[in-house]
């Protein structure tokens, strides 16, 4: 009896969305793997302290948005509301959340930023590129990826017309760089959805508690929240099948989530209503 109160779906089911989390969670070391590798060739010559949003803006992001997944989750299903309500509660929130919330301003600055970057080319002419190796070249395989050219590649890259990024030594056919571009524009678009996504779960929670959350603005969020989720989904079977795999599964376990925030909410206000 006391092993089948550990196996009940509403056990299992906590179990799971834990486990979404720490992977969530995990993903801030796999993209600082990541962008620590692409780094050494965007900012080959030394990257300084302006630059790190631009060189680690999916770390940063990331991280920021851990912590604030971890403070709905403890509003919408771990704290009481009378807990919530107290005013030392409220005020540690409200620090945390500005301390996540301009990360994550910060980090949609440098995806912006890294997108405009990845616009500064201009063509390469070289006679012989199998010649210019071991000379610090490297290509591109995606946005945060980019293998040093060897004597294979160069063999395949010397028959394109070629463009360099600016200041860098990455190189690149048009259509190359025209790929990346696009997927630095879905880094930008994911970006501010994933803000308008909080700006409206924060109104959400704000109105569960005073005990005002009923009316037109329900109905509106959620028509709102379902082509906001929509775009989020695009973006991430957009990475699944022209971008790399972690963009993808991040994107997924993200989605699935706040998924769980959206549930701990619903089965907030249900709770909350039956109370009254």
């Amino acid at each position: 009896m006391v092993f089948a109160s550990y196996i009940n779906p509403q056990s299992i089911f906590r179990a799971f969305k834990y486990v979404v989390y720490a992977i969530l969670t995990f993903n801030i070391f796999l993209f600082f793997q990541e962008e620590s590798l692409a780094t050494a060739q965007t900012f080959s010559e030394g990257i300084d302290l302006a630059e790190i949003i631009q060189g680690f803006t999916s770390t940063i992001d990331t991280a920021a948005w851990v912590l604030l997944l971890l403070m709905f989750e403890l509003e919408t299903s771990v704290l009481e509301d009378q807990t919530l309500r107290k005013r030392k509660v409220q005020l540690s929130f409200i620090a945390v959340r500005t301390f996540c919330y301009g990360f994550i301003v910060y980090s949609f600055y440098g995806y912006i930023s890294k997108m405009l970057s990845l616009y500064d080319i201009s063509p390469f002419a070289v006679t012989d590129l199998c010649a210019q190796l071991n000379q610090g070249f490297s290509s591109i395989l995606t946005i945060d990826d980019y293998p040093m050219i060897d004597a294979q590649s160069c063999l395949i890259l010397a028959e394109q017309e070629l463009y360099k990024l600016n200041g860098q030594q990455l190189l690149g056919s048009a259509s190359d760089w025209t790929a990346i571009q696009w997927l630095a524009w879905v880094d930008v678009i994911n970006s501010i959805t994933w803000i308008a996504v909080v700006v409206i779960l924060e109104v959400d929670v704000w109105l569960q508690l005073r005990g005002r959350h009923e009316g037109a603005f329900v109905a509106i969020s959620q028509v709102i929240k379902v082509v906001l989720y929509s775009i989020l989904f695009a973006a991430a079977v957009y990475w699944g099948l022209l971008g790399d795999f972690l963009d993808f599964w991040d994107a997924f376990m993200w989605l699935v989530a706040f998924v769980f925030i959206e549930m701990n909410i619903f089965q907030w206000q249900a709770e909350t209503s039956s109370d009254n």
